[in-house]
């Protein structure tokens, strides 16, 4: 515990005490040589490789290589999925797979391939072994997009967990996209990224790695094809990259490299290959379709961590309304507990909290409550007592329960990874629900306790369930959040049934989209904190998170109201549009940076609630195609290399192209173009992509593009759909996709396909349907058709 922890242990936790906590470091001391010595030593290790081939047995979607130290299963999935494991390793069990692994594709073929090696032949993907071991990916060209080297295990001599590596090789032109939330993305440069969900301590910018969640997925796009590889192990680990560089001639191309390196788990691997948008599509088939939000949870969010009262809520909700500004949801931190234990109120700062919920309720507006999994260790505390008589929290390797510090004190932590404890706790949210919350924000559940063990978490030693099969920290770490998300997302099912539940989490592991969302935890005040928020959206969509969103103006400091308006209008735009601040920071309410950033917001508020229909249907396409709201220019085409290396600007579905500014001072800004005709959304300017546009950005607005021939959903000035479309370029087609869903409930709406054409000198949009084409039933809104030829473009 470095002198950092010592003070924050300290004097963080008032509750705690100075005494108390200089007595609890003490323990953590002690309790980190517990760990060490509770953990099995290593001692010598014996290094080992594959070896050479000695048979193979085929099977359905593949097959088994042998070699003479180990072997490779092979499984090509009917989605087109590419699953290998060595010694043994199976796709099942796994946190991340939402069911059970896909049915093999019966037409994939093992079949000898050249110098004594082997491959497996389908109709999207041939995967080759070589005689040593070498596992490569190709296009069914013959294009490699991915070569992983034999891999090497340091095995304990005396038995015990092994150590691994694997190095693999991609295109020279390949760029590397994913690996969770990483505030220096969303392309991820050369460098070493930590796999362990981590509370970093402080507000986070570019540079600080590993933040609150980690994922061993990979989506690397290239020239030849895109292709996401998962490797699903939840032990700590580390991935270093380097890109590649592309030399003068043929054979000179110096290969992009990835090196993993595990503690322990299994080496089994997923790859999948395709478009961008295919490849999310069959990513999300794997890990589960993305949890649906209520309609409300589109809106605009207003958090504080010391709201401290029900007036000062009340205050706050009147300045919105007073100033007409929307708000759809207000979120209590731990301040509003009853001496921070999670599932209490302060009956003396809150005596009416469920009147308050319901008075919002009446004006538009849900709470939602902030949930931490630390349970406070005192007897006479109904969840503390109960947890106890369910035998619910996490025990030491001596069988004591684990405790530690957080914000209520001495805490103890429910085994998530036990069906009988989700359950358990699952129920506790009748509790929340009675008090008239309307939506759950997961925090410090990487876990974190103050207490550290070399780490701000539980002592690698202790012990968890991990679903029956038994194991230690070391294991059950990186899914300890994703578990926490599936009790409540499981008992918000089953308490509140007619409702679509609204759950996000700071933290989590693949397969999280299941049960919510997750924020972009707390980002430091300043210009670099705001390029991180985008950094991070974009990346935790790449994996299959779509919804979330940053602290707009950051958790920490005080933003100047520049910087404030800029992330502002950024988080407009983003899917989790949320306004939030630590108990230190300076507020966050736009009217407190002055008459002209109040007007400003205003613009931005309104703007969110008119695009509201836009990222509801957004949200419903994820659900059911996997892709995300939030997408990097090259969504479309990947092949375009300025696009791939464009990362301060991002499409919003497939109709807008939002430019943030995200620097100081700047009122214009460059934007890269995919290739098509693009609209000015307040101009109406025409561009030609591809290529290079510089676009005004006064401090009014940031630019947003529209795609010519888009059909955009918005809401009407009497609160109704309406319908915009953006003419499409003469001799073009166009067209956009509506979900009509305003609500919380569970009932499936129709997708509707609308496309629009010249038809002489008038655009024409037309609903398409089973039976046809008819009129559209929303009113239209054209814009575009007058302007002229395209300016702009570099």
């Amino acid at each position: 515990m470095n002198g950092r922890d010592l003070v924050r242990s300290m004097k963080a936790f008032g509750s705690v005490g100075a005494g108390q906590g200089l007595r609890t470091v003490r323990a953590a001391w002690r309790r980190r040589r517990a760990d060490s010595s509770a953990l099995p030593s290593r001692g010598a290790e014996r290094a080992r490789v594959p070896g050479t081939v000695r048979e193979v047995e085929p099977a359905p979607g593949g097959g088994i290589v042998r070699f003479h130290r180990s072997e490779l299963r092979i499984l090509v999935a009917v989605n087109g999925a590419v699953f290998w494991g060595w010694d043994g390793a199976s796709p099942e069990p796994s946190y991340a797979l939402a069911g059970r692994c896909p049915e093999p594709d019966p037409r994939a073929v093992l079949e000898p391939d050249k110098d004594g090696g082997w491959r497996v032949v389908a109709e999207r993907v041939t995967v080759a072994v070589s005689r040593h071991g070498a596992v490569e990916v190709r296009t069914p060209g013959g294009v490699t997009l991915r070569r992983d080297l034999p891999p090497r295990w340091w095995e304990p001599v005396e038995g015990g967990t092994a150590r691994w590596m694997q190095r693999s090789e991609v295109a020279a032109d390949a760029r590397f996209f994913g690996l969770g939330g990483r505030a220096s993305g969303p392309r991820l440069r050369a460098g070493t990224y930590r796999l362990w969900n981590t509370d970093p301590g402080h507000a986070f910018g570019p540079g600080d790695d590993p933040l609150a969640i980690t994922m061993p997925v990979q989506l690397v796009v290239a020239d030849a094809a895109t292709h996401l590889a998962f490797h699903d192990t939840t032990w700590d680990g580390t991935v270093t990259l380097r890109e590649g560089e592309e030399g003068a001639g043929s054979g000179h191309d110096l290969a992009g490299i990835s090196e993993l390196r595990m503690d322990g788990g299994p080496l089994r691997c997923w790859v999948i290959v395709g478009t961008p948008a295919r490849v999310l599509l069959v990513w999300a088939s794997l890990t589960g379709a993305p949890a649906l939000p209520p309609a409300w949870a589109l809106g605009h969010h207003h958090a504080r961590w010391g709201f401290g009262s029900e007036q000062e809520v009340r205050r706050i909700v009147s300045g919105y309304q007073e100033r007409g500004l929307p708000l759809d949801a207000v979120h209590l931190d731990i301040d509003h507990y009853d001496e921070h234990q999670v599932f209490t109120v302060d009956q003396e700062r809150f005596p009416k909290l469920p009147l308050l919920a319901e008075e919002l309720r009446q004006d538009g507006i849900r709470l939602v409550s902030i949930v931490d999994p630390a349970v406070k260790a005192a007897e006479g505390n109904a969840v503390y007592d109960g947890g106890t008589a369910q035998d619910a929290f996490v025990r030491e390797a001596s069988g004591r329960v684990v405790r530690g510090v957080v914000w209520p004190g001495e805490t103890v932590f429910p085994d998530f990874t036990d069906a009988r404890v989700r359950a358990w706790w699952a129920g506790l949210y009748e509790e929340r629900l009675a008090q008239g919350f309307s939506g759950f924000w997961h925090d410090m559940n990487e876990p974190t306790s103050f207490t550290a063990f070399g780490e701000s978490t539980l002592p690698r030693s202790a012990r968890h369930a991990l679903e029956g099969r038994g194991g230690d920290h070391r294991e059950a770490h990186n899914v300890y959040a994703l578990c926490m998300a599936r009790a409540g997302y499981e008992g918000l099912r089953e308490l509140a049934p007619e409702r679509r539940p609204f759950v996000f989490s700071r933290s989590g592991w693949a397969g999280l989209q299941r049960y919510g969302g997750t924020w972009s935890g707390d980002v430091a005040t300043g210009w670099p904190g705001l390029r991180a928020s985008l950094s991070l959206v974009m990346g935790l969509g790449l994996c299959g998170v779509p919804y979330s969103g940053p602290d707009v103006g950051g958790f920490d400091g005080s933003p100047s109201p520049e910087l404030y308006l800029r992330w502002f209008q950024l988080g407009s735009y983003l899917p989790l549009f949320r306004t939030h601040a630590s108990l230190r920071a300076g507020r966050r309410e736009p009217w407190e940076f002055g008459p002209e950033v109040l007007e400003h917001a205003r613009v931005a508020l309104l703007e969110r609630r008119r695009l509201l229909p836009y990222f509801m249907t957004l949200a419903h396409l994820a659900r059911r195609t996997g892709a995300p709201y939030v997408r990097p220019l090259w969504w479309s085409a990947p092949e375009d290399r300025a696009l791939r290396d464009c990362e301060d600007a991002f499409l919003l579905g497939d109709a807008l192209l939002v430019a943030p500014v995200l620097d100081p001072g700047a009122d214009r800004r460059a934007v890269q173009l995919p290739r098509g005709r693009w609209y000015d959304t307040m101009t109406e300017q025409v561009y030609e992509g591809p290529g290079q546009a510089l676009l005004d950005a006064p401090l009014s607005r940031i630019p947003v593009l529209a795609r010519a021939g888009a059909v955009i959903p918005v809401r009407g000035g009497d609160g109704g759909l309406e319908l915009e479309v953006w003419a499409p370029a003469r001799g073009r087609t166009g067209g956009g996709l509506v979900v009509r869903d305003s609500g919380d409930g569970w009932d499936e709406p129709e997708l509707e396909r609308y496309v629009t054409r010249w038809a002489g000198q008038r655009v024409v949009v037309e609903h398409e349907a089973e039976d046809g084409t008819g009129e559209p039933a929303y009113p239209v809104r054209l814009r575009g058709a007058g302007r002229g030829r395209p300016t702009g473009c570099g």
